[in-house]
């Protein structure tokens, strides 16, 4: 059975093609989120998890959003893992 995860993250801001966030709480079993679709706090698809980089304690993510979706980088966010 999967359970939704809200996500703990502060926005950095967006590169060309993907929205930044730096991980306020991080913990190894959280790297099954890599490439998992993410959800709108209305669990609604809007993206998924495109890359997980940087330090290994509070690393950034990356989040390719689809298109024609609404995003606010400040909604909270969930993972279904």
């Amino acid at each position: 059975m999967k359970s939704w995860v809200k996500l703990s993250l502060f926005y950095i801001g967006k590169s060309k093609k993907h929205q930044i966030f730096r991980v306020k709480q991080w913990n190894r079993n959280f790297e099954k989120i890599y490439r998992k679709p993410v959800f709108n706090m209305n669990y609604e698809e809007i993206g998924y998890i495109k890359e997980i980089f940087g330090p290994i304690t509070l690393p950034f993510i990356s989040i390719k959003t689809l298109p024609n979706k609404e995003f606010s980088p400040y909604n909270e966010l969930f993972v279904k893992v």
